[in-house]
């Protein structure tokens, strides 16, 4: 689900960074470097629930969460706060694993690529400095040239695709006279 939120997040925000810069250094350093040295970050919590034969929850991107609001609570408005936005599935027992987060207002959404893109979209939008944010539309609409373009990528390059060349794909797929 989180693969639609590239084309959004590319022509919304400066500096896009992803935990999967380098696979030269330990995954935990990677993630931690990545959230530390970008000013947001979008976590979903529909993995924490049981899947599989074992009913194992995946629980990485609570604890991504914990990093981000370490983040955004150890630094200062003057050295630049970290923002983080939270999804969740509708219904989701967040509540029950995670119950502290009950005041941050989580943004439930239905589990669709459309409700995604309009949560994560909406509040890229109030960012105070986004550089142009695209609408829904536009981003649903660019869609499938930008799951092209990934494919491409996928074929040339295997499974080891740069996060910097899936954001310049997205960054194609709409043009920013469109955003």
């Amino acid at each position: 689900m989180l693969s639609s939120l590239p084309r959004s997040v590319a022509v919304s925000c400066r500096g896009v960074r992803w935990s999967q810069d380098s696979v030269a250094e330990p995954r935990m350093e990677r993630i931690t470097r990545a959230i530390f040295s970008s000013k947001y970050s979008i976590h979903d919590l529909s993995r924490c629930q049981g899947e599989g034969e074992e009913r194992f929850a995946r629980f990485n991107m609570p604890l991504e969460l914990g990093i981000a609001m370490a983040r955004r609570y150890t630094q200062t408005k003057k050295t630049g706060r970290h923002d983080w936005f939270l999804l969740v599935p509708k219904g989701h027992p967040y509540q029950k694993f995670i119950s502290d987060l009950g005041g941050f207002d989580p943004s439930p959404y239905d589990g669709t690529v459309k409700t995604l893109v309009e949560r994560v979209l909406s509040w890229l939008a109030t960012r105070s400095d986004t550089v142009q944010t695209p609408t829904p539309r536009d981003v649903l609409n660019a869609l499938p040239v930008f799951v092209a373009e990934k494919a491409k990528l996928k074929r040339q390059w295997g499974e080891n695709i740069t996060w910097a060349d899936v954001v310049l794909a997205a960054r194609r797929t709409v043009p920013m006279e469109a955003a």
